[in-house]
């Protein structure tokens, strides 16, 4: 037990604070069960937080702020547990990451071609939703971001402070990728995608 607990410490140390992690992050290094366990002693000891049921982080610590909030990223990437399936923020979480709006939102949905799973954490709801493999061909790109927070703005949201907004911050190859990846967005998203490449 004492020989996992130090080997938990070893790899929770080298990932570095703000590290979201589950027990089957460990499971290498013994059986669940003795794993929980040496997870639960580095919980009581304060080298670890938990967040939520099977769910812990290893906090960065802020000299004013104390205990940070896990980033929500690193929670999603914990709970879609291997890296074999893919993460899309959506929604409201989508154009807050753009800039589109400083509002965090209380519940942040991630699209998923892994297994629906929700979490709470403190006020916040952080979800992991099935969808279809179209909504995740652009996964991983800023266009993929692009498509989903004009999905939730719709047509009649989306201002023309949002479009300078994509076009300042979006690079030459990202706005190359969005007319790319039209064939993935709705009819109506295509004369924006024209907006933002065109300055």
């Amino acid at each position: 037990m004492h020989s996992i607990k130090n080997k938990a410490v070893t790899r929770i140390y080298g990932k570095g604070r703000g590290w979201v992690f589950t027990p089957n992050h460990f499971i290498d290094l013994g059986t669940r069960k003795s794993v929980d366990m040496a997870l639960s002693r580095l919980e009581d000891a304060g080298t670890i937080r938990r967040l939520a049921r099977g769910l812990y982080d290893y906090p960065i610590q802020h000299k004013e702020l104390g205990m940070l909030s896990a980033r929500p990223d690193a929670v999603a990437q914990a709970l879609s547990k291997s890296n074999a399936s893919r993460l899309q923020p959506s929604g409201a979480y989508a154009v807050n990451l753009l800039g589109l709006s400083q509002q965090v939102p209380a519940k942040i949905v991630y699209l998923t071609d892994g297994a629906n799973r929700t979490v709470q954490i403190g006020k916040q709801e952080i979800r992991l939703k099935k969808t279809t493999p179209k909504n995740m061909q652009t996964a991983g790109r800023t266009s993929g971001l692009v498509i989903q927070a004009l999905r939730y703005l719709k047509k009649d949201g989306v201002t023309s402070g949002m479009k300078a907004q994509l076009r300042r911050i979006l690079s030459d190859k990202d706005k190359a990728q969005l007319q790319k990846d039209r064939i993935y967005a709705p009819a109506w998203m295509h004369t924006v995608f024209n907006e933002i490449a065109n300055d």
